[in-house]
């Protein structure tokens, strides 16, 4: 069996996708994050991803570095219209944040980072589901980019994997029943 059909199979099983996932599955690119995203860019995706993870009793996303993962994930598997869209989102949420608040993202507190960013999530939302009911394709929007990237660079971290999910290296013994006791902590 192939990586590609693996994939594409497991992604069935699982019932979901990650936008890029095709461009992941026919291999990376010899590109840099640099060469595409500026620090700036990588510090805001950081700003973003800690806002959606922030640190509580647990590290949040700007220490798993999830700013770097997402400018290289975004580099090397993206294609050039949705890295475009995905780099776009910066002026974007800018752009939203200067009209609610007259200041950029980086510029407003974490409360009102926070605010900002729930009301552009329900915006991707309706987007999504709009562009999901028309007949021709469209690009997904920046924020669901941004979001997807946050997640899949957190809880891939060693950081989110081994102190915010339950960490269990494999191989290891096969256990088929486990108690579940209640407030515990997903595995991974």
């Amino acid at each position: 069996m192939q990586r590609r059909e693996l994939i594409k199979m497991i992604t069935v099983l699982t019932g979901g996708s990650v936008i890029g996932a095709d461009l992941f599955l026919t291999g990376c690119k010899n590109n840099t994050a640099s060469d595409f995203f500026t620090k700036d860019d990588i510090a805001f995706f950081d700003e973003v991803a800690e806002t959606i993870i922030p640190k509580t009793n647990t590290p949040g996303a700007k220490e798993a570095a999830t700013g770097s993962f997402m400018a290289l994930y975004a580099t090397d598997c993206y294609d050039e219209p949705t890295r475009k869209v995905f780099k776009d989102g910066i002026a974007g949420l800018n752009s939203a944040t200067e009209k609610m608040y007259h200041k950029r993202f980086m510029e407003i507190n974490a409360a009102q980072q926070k605010d900002m960013l729930t009301a552009i999530d329900r915006e991707a939302k309706l987007y999504d589901k709009q562009s999901n009911g028309s007949k021709e394709q469209k690009p997904p929007h920046y924020f669901t980019l941004m979001k997807q990237l946050t997640l899949l660079g957190f809880f891939s971290s060693k950081s989110g994997a081994t102190q915010v999910l339950r960490y269990n290296p494999v191989p290891g013994k096969y256990e088929g029943c486990i108690d579940y006791k209640k407030g515990e902590t997903s595995w991974y």
